[in-house]
């Protein structure tokens, strides 16, 4: 009789490293978004808010193109064009030769990135049911999981998380980013020009032919900065289109072929690794090595930028609210849309993402890993509610720039992703003894090959 299927099963060797190294950049970006954050609410709040309001509203480009946007809006319409970009790298990059193509592994994170998208959008129309107008667009504010932020806070509470539960972190964050997206193209286009649209397959395609041509000279030899017009064309005319500007970065990441063009021959030793580690790993073995194509280098290339520079600049423009003191902030959270937004963040990604996972394991019949227990599946759910860039990339969408509501929903962000963060701290802390062990068993290296014993008894296959 076989084994039933698990849930939060350890992944292989070639995945586990490549996610790590993803993980690390990520923790860095989380802290320097953290102290971007910090740095835009202390100084909206001091004496100098108006120099930070007349940085943020400064206007700069060309406007014969329509391009005289303020710093503000660059940095959401620009900057966050580049974190969808590598987003979108990695979710490809998953599904076309990571552990998630196939579909038993992929449908827990689709399912838990649904749920908890679906459950928190419910909580806060309830919520806002017969509110003022026009209050009711911003029930996609707290759908998206910020992973920069969420690798933060678990740098402090839980180094020692199980790596089968980072991957399923990281993976979650990504799938919702993406849907994230979807939300921001279909339902927050305010009005569509189809001309610049279909324009903008031009230089997309070109950008494809590009991209393919420089993965077949090897990337690292072929001179990147040619796919640089094409890809800002088509960022270009997708922002004249009426379509958010960082759609573009998702359609980008789409022409990237994952695979390398020609098969490559690794040193004996990597051939051992990847023969260890299973089928994905020529494709995603880490390194600036053998085996990986052209999404592995782009995205090698440009993570840094994206998490070190690109978020944390959109979080300073973004993050500042005047909040006014003990009394504006009681007014501020207890306002319907800020009220919805945290109950969204707090009650609704928890439910969302425990419920989704819950389902897979009844309809699948498949049991959570054997290391592991539904606390962790609360913890990491918890982790999932927080949110912030993405968040606040909606609600400047949803109500515009200096309004009322848009400063109320940016405080109810703040205080949904503060008290998600402290109830995974509790939790995760509680259960941080167990991932220790978990922990240790998974660097145990007896015979000094590089590749830790668990991967080699075919654990990785449950």
């Amino acid at each position: 009789m076989s084994s039933p299927a698990r849930l939060f099963r350890r992944g292989s060797w070639a995945e586990t490293s490549r996610i790590a190294a993803v993980l690390r950049e990520e923790t860095v970006g989380g802290a320097l978004l953290l102290a971007a954050a910090a740095v835009a609410l202390v100084w909206a709040n001091s004496p100098w808010a108006g120099a930070y309001e007349t940085l943020r509203d400064t206007r700069v480009g060309p406007a014969s193109l329509h391009l005289d946007l303020s710093l503000g809006t660059w940095a959401a319409d620009g900057l966050l064009a580049l974190f969808f970009f590598v987003a979108g790298l990695e979710l490809k990059r998953e599904f076309v030769a990571g552990d998630l193509r196939d579909p038993r592994r992929a449908v827990l994170p689709v399912a838990a990135a649904v749920g908890g998208m679906a459950v928190p959008a419910l909580l806060f129309v309830l919520v806002n049911l017969g509110g003022p107008d026009g209050a009711l667009r911003g029930w996609a504010i707290p759908s998206a999981t910020d992973i920069a932020f969420a690798l933060a806070v678990l740098a402090v509470v839980s180094s020692h998380l199980p790596s089968a539960l980072r991957t399923f972190l990281l993976t979650l964050a990504v799938v919702d980013d993406l849907l994230a997206i979807v939300v921001i193209a279909v339902f927050y286009t305010a009005s569509l020009s189809v001309l610049p649209l279909l324009m903008a397959l031009v230089p997309l395609a070109a950008f494809g032919l590009l991209v393919q041509r420089w993965g077949r000279r090897g990337g690292r030899r072929a001179p990147w900065w040619l796919l640089l017009p094409p890809a800002v064309l088509t960022w270009v005319l997708v922002h004249e289109s009426g379509v958010h500007a960082t759609v573009a970065g998702v359609l980008l990441a789409a022409t990237v072929p994952v695979r390398p063009a020609e098969p490559s021959h690794a040193p004996d030793r990597d051939a051992r690794r990847t023969e260890a580690a299973g089928p994905p790993a020529q494709a995603m073995a880490g390194g600036p090595g053998a085996g990986r194509g052209p999404a592995a280098h782009l995205e090698h290339l440009l993570r840094p930028l994206s998490a070190g520079v690109a978020v944390p600049v959109f979080a300073l423009f973004s993050a500042g609210v005047a909040v006014g003191g003990l009394s504006g902030f009681a007014a501020s959270v207890t306002d319907p849309v800020a009220l919805g937004v945290v109950l969204g963040l707090v009650v609704g990604k928890t439910l969302g993402i425990t419920a989704a996972t819950w389902l897979v394991a009844r309809f699948t019949r498949a049991e959570l890993d054997e290391d592991l227990g539904w606390p962790d599946v609360l913890g990491l759910s918890l982790l999932g509610g927080i949110g912030f860039t993405v968040a606040l990339l909606i609600t400047e969408l949803a109500y515009g720039i200096g309004s009322p509501t848009y400063d109320h929903a940016k405080v109810g962000i703040l205080t949904g992703t503060v008290t998600a963060a402290l109830l995974a701290t509790v939790v995760l802390r509680l259960r941080n003894r167990r991932y220790r062990r978990v922990y240790e068993a998974e660097h145990v290296d007896r015979d000094a090959d590089g590749i830790p014993d668990v991967y080699q008894r075919g654990s990785a296959d449950g």
